[in-house]
């Protein structure tokens, strides 16, 4: 074959690129600070760096998009990344402050703790499998099962509320037993979450939209924690919301069918 024909084979990149991965570090990082500082009783530094590892984990993709530094390696070392930051961080986090006194209740209020703890951190690593799986084709408009970051927000931002607010209550830990069980059985679920993806930086947006965004920043800065649990909060129960309506919406279509269907009064005269 003359050397003007032979196909050209496209070298696979193999090094690592520092900036993108440093940044993915930093976000482990973050969820490991929040691991010691719930071991301490920081439950307020812990949640705070959850939330920072969130921040840093949304840079690095952006990061390595923008320098076209995107690799296998990178994409494999944030799911670990994630994997302890919004999956291992957060249920230590909300084991430490609350779900572990259930044990003054029962050896099996204790048991069923920390199962509810162990079923959210395992529930993270499906759903991380589950996207790398899928997101190649899947759909770029909803998320199946509840993302883990907003999982974790709203762990975070539960144990940060009731650590300012001084929860220490039986109905405290058991709200926490089940908002820990809850958004683990949602991540694994097959409920769809907007995904956010049609809002591009560089796409042309409505003002409502240049106007949400700075007000939401100045709600954050009145009351972190209880902006913050609302935000998530609203965000979990979406999905669950979004089945509702198209399953009623699909009912209602059933039966306009079935009515446009039905014979009308003389139809049967008609036929004989």
């Amino acid at each position: 074959m003359p050397e003007e024909n032979k196909p050209v084979v496209k070298a696979r990149r193999k090094g690592i690129y520092l900036l993108p991965n440093l940044m993915t570090t930093a976000a482990m990082f973050a969820g490991f600070y929040a691991i010691i500082a719930s071991i301490d009783g920081n439950f307020e530094k812990a949640a705070i760096a959850i939330f920072v590892a969130q921040i840093l984990d949304g840079l690095d993709g952006k990061l390595a998009r923008l320098t076209h530094t995107e690799t296998d390696f990178g994409k494999e070392f944030d799911s670990l990344s994630d994997m302890i930051a919004f999956g291992l961080a957060p249920a230590i986090v909300v084991y430490q402050w609350g779900i572990e006194r259930l044990v003054e209740f029962g050896p099996i209020w204790g048991k069923l703790g920390w199962l509810a703890a162990f079923t959210y951190c395992v529930s993270a690593a499906l759903r991380l499998a589950r996207f790398n799986v899928i997101s190649v084709s899947g759909s770029n408009r909803f998320f199946k099962g509840l993302p883990s970051p907003p999982a974790a927000s709203l762990v975070a931002s539960f144990v940060w509320l009731g650590a300012e607010l001084g929860w220490s209550g039986v109905g405290s830990l058991v709200l926490a037993f089940l908002v820990t069980a809850c958004a683990g059985a949602l991540m694994v679920s097959n409920l769809d979450y907007y995904s956010f993806k049609e809002l591009q930086g560089r796409g042309k947006v409505s003002f409502t939209y240049i106007f949400v965004v700075p007000m939401t920043f100045v709600l954050i800065a009145l009351n972190p924690p209880l902006v913050l649990f609302c935000l998530a909060g609203t965000f979990t129960l979406s999905g669950p919301l979004l089945w509702v309506w198209r399953f009623l919406r699909r009912d209602k279509q059933a039966s306009k069918v079935s009515g446009d269907d039905a014979p009308v009064a003389g139809d049967s005269d008609k036929l004989k």
